[in-house]
């Protein structure tokens, strides 16, 4: 059950990550075309380094379902096949481990309980905690850059969801080993 939330998760990752890829090409080329008639839209680059930001969390969080993210196997590799499986079950706890701990960061960041105990007042909220989290604004955007920042909250999620699928055997492994 938790391996096919996972694949579906990962899928919905992966869409939404081609998605801001083909968006990214299309802003750099409104940009590019904007800035030689002299009318810069300035923007354009501040979306675009954030739809890159998040393609960049969703991918990454999608390559740990997929079992396809960075591996340095100087250390497995000599090892028996029985240790070499204690290896990577280690490595899917340390995962795990670093996905709870983003949870957890973010909980802290965002501190959603203390900003429902001050009624969502983000002044009163600010003033108590010294948390400028929903108010700081874009640049350029002008919006709350929070808005911005729920990519590390999905990338948490998913991360974790997907390293308990490993954990438990219910992810996807990598097809080949690349030498």
């Amino acid at each position: 059950m938790i391996g096919r939330i996972s694949a579906v998760w990962a899928r919905l990752e992966l869409t939404l990550a081609a998605f801001l890829a083909v968006s990214i090409t299309l802003l750099i080329l409104l940009n590019v075309v904007t800035r030689s008639m002299g009318a810069a839209l300035y923007w354009v680059d501040e979306l675009a380094i954030y739809a890159m930001a998040w393609m960049t969390f969703l991918g990454a969080s999608a390559a740990l379902h997929h079992g396809q993210t960075v591996v340095v196997t100087a250390l497995t590799d000599p090892l028996p096949p029985a240790m070499a499986k204690i290896a990577a079950k280690l490595v899917d706890v340390i995962v795990l481990a670093f996905a709870l701990f983003m949870l957890w960061f973010c909980w802290r960041w965002y501190a959603p309980l203390e900003l429902a105990k001050f009624g969502f007042d983000i002044e009163a909220f600010q003033g108590a905690t010294f948390n400028f989290i929903y108010a700081e604004p874009t640049t350029t955007l002008g919006i709350p850059k929070f808005w911005i920042w729920m990519v590390m909250w999905i990338f948490a999620l998913g991360a974790t969801l997907h390293g308990i699928a490993n954990l438990i055997g219910q992810g996807q492994k990598p097809q080949e080993k690349i030498a």
